[in-house]
């Protein structure tokens, strides 16, 4: 079984709640190519200000950044952690790449999935894996359009 809570900040917009059930679907998906068949994590979706404290908090980067993962580690098993995503950098990169915000939202959670999983981008090598997971899972939500910024994140 798969439990994914999304809880949206007071200080986001409310209509965000529609863009949970696309959300879920993403992580799902993304959970589903890797094969996991029990799962659960959390999402956040939260402004700049809210991530920028996070982000110095917990890796030491004074600044926003559009999404955050924070594994649970393998003690935790089956909870994988929790995400936290900017809805003000998101609307950003969305506007920027020409795409809609849930579709920089879904990207943004398989993102954030695929880093609970141990996926990262530090590397060449790594990057290369960590992106084709992400664009497979795009394409199966017919997101192949929707591509990764190169901003610093996570």
């Amino acid at each position: 079984m798969i439990e994914i809570d999304i809880f949206v900040a007071e200080r986001v917009d409310a209509a965000l709640k529609t863009a949970v059930p696309s959300l879920e679907t993403a992580v799902q998906i993304t959970l589903m190519q890797e094969q996991i068949e029990a799962a659960a994590l959390s999402i956040l979706l939260t402004d700049d200000a809210e991530i920028q404290e996070m982000n110095r908090d917990y890796r030491g980067e004074d600044r926003p950044t559009d999404v955050l993962s924070f594994a649970a580690g393998d003690e935790l098993e089956p909870y994988l952690g929790d995400i936290a995503i900017s809805v003000e950098t998101a609307v950003s990169q969305a506007e920027h790449a020409g795409h809609d915000l849930v579709e920089e939202l879904q990207l943004l959670a398989v993102h954030g999935t695929l880093h609970l999983l141990g996926y990262d981008h530090l590397h060449p090598a790594e990057k290369d894996e960590m992106w084709a997971r992400q664009t497979a899972v795009l394409t199966q939500l017919n997101l192949s359009h929707v591509t990764p910024t190169e901003a610093p994140h996570d």
